[in-house]
């Protein structure tokens, strides 16, 4: 039996590239020592045999037959690769269970799943990442055709919204990644085969990652967009040695767990390179003795939302109660920055120390406000040292008049004078 088997799925809009994903994958990871399976595309299939969501009697009856299928074709494979003689196995699903839920309502998916036994989560789980490649109809209008897929039928702009169902439905993933056509073809293919090496563990360098601080954003909202889910995370770090950062993750989704190792080396040019390997309970458990206990165990409610093919991780700390972290990782470093609707951005944060998790896990950074300085005065709710802070920011004199005579502490009123001072030099008319 092999030492290493992955099973991952190439997903992605009507004509996104995934044919030639799949040489390019089959070619690179070859060469490395893999030996690469594909499981065929099982609509494909079907539909080029007469068997169609239009031939048969409805929708649903065609989907759970696709589903099925699909489901048999990826245990034959999972069970034929633990008999090869060979040590590390790459299966690629080219789509996989989670598409068909783009071609239903909830309601047909519900039938599905319950006539076949599955959940969101345990199909989830049977996959250990998702590759999903923007459809051409978005931003390479011009490269988006019929002619090559006799099974494809869309329009570009039924291309357009059926790739937002897709990242819909495969979102909530822990390892979900949306390749986009900001870049020339082959430079997209070549980040497919980047991310995937990071996941086999043959490293993959960072992309820019911007982090900004956020207003705490409405939840149920959040909840209740397409392509928005959300997951419970608790991330403890190892110790450290040689300057090699190690950390591990629980990630509870759908009411299942997943365990994640990640591991970021120095190249010595300022960059990392990081690898990322999913454990079992028990190795997960295991790396939990070598936890490194200056650090607290970090806990967050991270919401993944896909937008406008964008993955943006909103992490809500249960130490904050007014602000958020929003983290995303652009192709390139000064790409233009789009967010989301709602989303109010306080300030960014891209390479502050102490908003880095790691820092995060020592020390917990006060909570900053952009309410008027008058507000924050008046909340009772916050310490006097936060209130008295804001007194600097006051320009009524006779507000702050008002705070040197009766204001809530001593330190408020001693501020207010200092600051009713400070204006008087400044304007000593």
């Amino acid at each position: 039996m092999p030492a290493i088997i992955k099973k991952i799925v190439l997903t992605g809009g009507p004509c996104a590239g995934k044919t030639t994903g799949l040489s390019w994958i089959r070619n690179a990871f070859s060469q490395r020592g893999w030996t690469v399976l594909i499981v065929p595309e099982t609509a494909t299939e079907l539909i080029s045999g007469g068997v169609a969501p239009w031939t048969c009697g409805t929708n649903l009856d065609y989907q759970l037959g696709q589903v099925r299928l699909q489901l048999t074709k990826e245990d034959i494979f999972l069970t034929a690769a633990r008999t090869m003689p060979v040590e590390k196995i790459l299966i690629v699903c080219d789509r996989g269970v989670m598409d068909n839920r783009a071609y239903m309502n909830e309601e047909e998916f519900a039938v599905v799943a319950d006539r076949l036994g599955i959940s969101v989560g345990a199909v989830l789980e049977s996959y250990d990442a998702v590759l999903h490649l923007q459809t051409a109809a978005k931003g390479a209008e011009e490269a988006y055709s019929l002619a090559n897929n006799q099974a494809r039928y869309e329009t570009a702009e039924e291309a357009r919204a059926l790739d937002d169902r897709i990242i819909a439905a495969w979102t909530g993933h822990p390892h979900m990644r949306v390749i986009g056509n900001e870049t020339d073809f082959d430079t997209k293919m070549r980040r497919l085969i980047s991310e995937i090496g990071g996941l086999l563990g043959e490293g993959k360098t960072y992309e820019t990652e911007r982090k900004f601080l956020i207003a705490m954003p409405d939840t149920a909202w959040l909840e209740a967009q397409p392509g928005c889910h959300r997951v419970e995370i608790i991330q403890t770090y190892l110790h450290t040695e040689g300057g090699v950062q190690r950390r591990v993750r629980q990630w509870l989704e759908n009411g299942r767990f997943f365990y994640y190792e990640t591991v970021k080396t120095p190249m010595g040019d300022g960059r990392l390179v990081e690898t990322e390997r999913r454990l079992t309970q028990e190795e997960y458990l295991t790396r939990l003795m070598n936890a490194d206990i200056s650090r607290r165990p970090l806990r967050k409610t991270r919401f993944v939302w896909t937008w406008e093919g964008q993955r943006y991780d909103i992490d809500l700390y249960p130490f904050w109660k007014r602000q958020a972290i929003l983290k995303m990782e652009l192709r390139e470093k000064d790409a233009p920055i789009a967010f989301p609707p709602t989303v109010r951005v306080l300030r960014e944060i891209t390479g502050e120390a102490a908003y880095r998790n790691s820092a995060l896990a020592l020390s917990v950074p006060a909570e900053e406000d952009d309410r008027a300085p008058e507000e924050i005065v008046a909340d009772e709710g916050l310490p006097s040292a936060v209130r008295a802070a804001a007194v600097a920011r006051i320009h009524s004199y006779a507000l702050l008049t008002e705070l040197a005579l009766h204001g809530a502490t001593g330190e408020i009123r001693r501020a207010a004078r200092a600051r009713a001072e400070e204006l008087e030099e400044r304007n000593p008319d």
